[in-house]
């Protein structure tokens, strides 16, 4: 007799036959990608991609979760280069000073936002938890 596969519900913890290996994998790539300069995120990227599809539905919300962490952390760097980019010229004459401190604050703050981002989410991995929310824009 074959047995057949059980469904996971998101919340269930991963079956001790499903592989964590390839998520474990893009979370290191993405925290690497604090040392290399976010350039294995992108290849961390490209992997929750081509495998969020096919996932189990534990797996597939840490994949959405990891995917919208580099996003919004893509977004939120932009403003914060941005505002950089605008008040380093304008500080020569003081007035961008406040908003070169503005930029700054907001590409360190985000920085720690996605370590503590992929930490997190390591932790829910190795307990075999599903990621809670994993379209939130909090931890």
């Amino acid at each position: 007799m074959s047995e057949s596969p059980v469904a996971t519900a998101p919340d269930a913890p991963i079956p001790a036959t499903e592989d964590r290996t390839l998520p474990a994998v893009v979370y290191g790539l993405y925290l690497l990608g604090l040392a290399t300069g976010g350039a294995t995120t992108i290849l961390g990227l490209i992997i929750a991609y081509v495998n969020k599809g096919s996932a189990s539905p534990v797996a597939q919300s840490h994949y959405t979760f990891l995917v919208n962490t580099f996003w919004m952390t893509i977004g939120w760097f932009l403003i914060g280069g941005l505002l950089i980019v605008f008040g380093f010229p304008l500080s020569f004459v003081l007035v961008g000073l406040p908003i070169l401190a503005l930029g700054w604050a907001i590409v360190g703050l985000v920085g720690l936002w996605y370590a503590v981002r992929a930490i997190v989410g390591v932790i829910y991995l190795a307990r075999g938890e599903a990621y809670p929310r994993p379209r939130t824009w909090l931890i």
